[in-house]
């Protein structure tokens, strides 16, 4: 059952937060390796933790396979992910589905799910979030263009996120990138896979960007896949067999295959695992 006002959200956050031992602020700084050997280059070791960075969906059908690489980031960044949505998120696009949370590889358990009226309630029920040092990722998904997302509310959630240790990602769906506070900027699409042994459902893959980073050079774009298995991004075949994935070899590609989003269907068993807050 749903709570239909933010006191849910901030109760659980307390119930979550304690007191930091000195010396763990140094955790802001680290950065989680994605397992890809040219991402992790790119970045500089990986994604740097304590910052906010952005995935940007250009149309609204990328909305599952974003939110499936914003899944699988989360996983390699760890922690406590509190996921931040619009009620009309869940119309237009679907909930977020346990099962395919499940098979990224996070349980559902780790997950508190917030859904909240407007993107004016997203973003004050962020800056909350973003303040409590005992959550891992906080991920705030917008739809389109809100108004209130401007340069000033990212660079709030960039110092907030610096000052806690919390890594904010921000999905943007349907949305064209703009000017931001942002440590990344990634465009998601998704991509072919390819079926495995006797034709076995492949893997997760996407076709990504990366459109701007602070302090480093920007530029690069791979197509990569979730190795569920090892629980880290690899080079995914194209449809003509080329790469150097963890997959079987160059078979026919399937359509795009994403996870995460169920469409008003039931959600199965491990949906009763996910939390809600807002």
């Amino acid at each position: 059952m749903r709570p239909d006002s933010l006191q849910m959200l901030k109760s659980t956050l307390a119930a979550i937060e304690c007191v930091r031992a000195a010396g763990v602020d140094a955790h802001a700084a680290a950065l989680a390796r994605t397992g890809h050997a040219g991402i992790d280059a790119a970045l500089g070791g990986g994604l740097a933790r304590g910052k906010l960075h952005e995935v940007f969906a250009a149309e609204a059908q990328d909305a599952a396979c974003a939110s499936g690489f914003v899944a699988a980031l989360a996983l390699r960044l760890g922690g406590t992910l509190v996921w931040l949505r619009e009620g009309q998120a869940e119309k237009q696009g679907g909930r977020l589905h346990a099962p395919g949370l499940a098979e990224i590889g996070l349980h559902p358990a780790q997950v508190i799910l917030g859904i909240m009226p407007d993107p004016l309630a997203v973003l004050r029920a962020a800056a909350d979030v973003v303040r409590c040092p005992e959550v891992g990722v906080a991920v705030v998904e917008l739809w389109r263009e809100p108004r209130l997302l401007d340069l000033t509310a990212s660079r709030r959630l960039a110092l907030a996120a610096e000052a806690s240790g919390v890594t904010v990602i921000g999905l943007r769906i349907a949305a064209a990138p703009s000017p931001s506070a942002a440590q990344t900027r990634w465009q998601v699409a998704a991509a072919p896979s390819l079926p495995m042994e006797a034709n076995a459902p492949g893997y997760p893959a996407w076709s990504i960007d990366l459109l701007r980073q602070r302090g480093r050079p920007a530029g690069g774009r791979w197509r990569v896949e979730w190795n569920r298995e090892q629980a880290c991004l690899a080079d995914a075949f194209s449809p003509d067999g080329a790469g150097n994935a963890a997959g079987t070899g160059a078979a026919a590609a399937l359509s795009g295959a994403v996870l995460p989003l169920s469409a008003g269907r039931p959600a199965g068993p491990a949906a009763a695992a996910l939390r809600y807050a807002g």
